[in-house]
């Protein structure tokens, strides 16, 4: 039986490779996705990606009463939503928060984050490194 851990990607994440090298990196999201699931094959790693914030809410209903974790990179609706934190909090799955840049190093409105309070834990600022290493706290928790 394998572990089903839900990657949730947010605002303009869909352009990773595209968007900001510099801070974001060259790779897109679908071929780190791929390596993701080579190292794990025990895991049903599930994604899902939308610019949208009502999507991002209703998958994370849909899937919050059933995975192992859900991985949430919700980009700028972190430091915004109110409405991702209530979805924490109203499922039962765990969820870790990441960001692919160091957002404490950055601009002072993305020192604030509504999605922190509600979450296991964060990964800031280690690149796409993050999301393997919240499978490994998903695998060993």
């Amino acid at each position: 039986m394998s572990m089903q851990i839900e990657i949730v990607n947010g605002a303009n994440l869909n352009l990773l490779g595209k968007r900001e090298p510099h801070i974001y990196g060259s790779e897109t999201f679908e071929a780190y996705l791929e390596k993701l699931r080579e190292k794990y094959p025990q895991v049903e790693i599930g994604y899902f990606q939308s610019n949208i914030e009502g999507e991002l809410i209703n998958r994370l209903h849909e899937v919050g009463f059933s995975a192992k974790g859900i991985i949430l990179n919700a980009g700028a609706y972190t430091h915004t939503s109110i409405a991702l934190a209530d979805a924490i909090r109203s499922i039962k799955t765990p969820v870790i928060e990441v960001h692919i840049s160091n957002i404490f190093a950055r601009e002072p409105f993305r020192h604030k984050s509504y999605i922190s309070m509600v979450s296991v834990g964060i990964i800031s600022g280690l690149g796409l490194q993050g999301y393997d290493l919240a499978i490994e706290y998903f695998l060993n928790s």
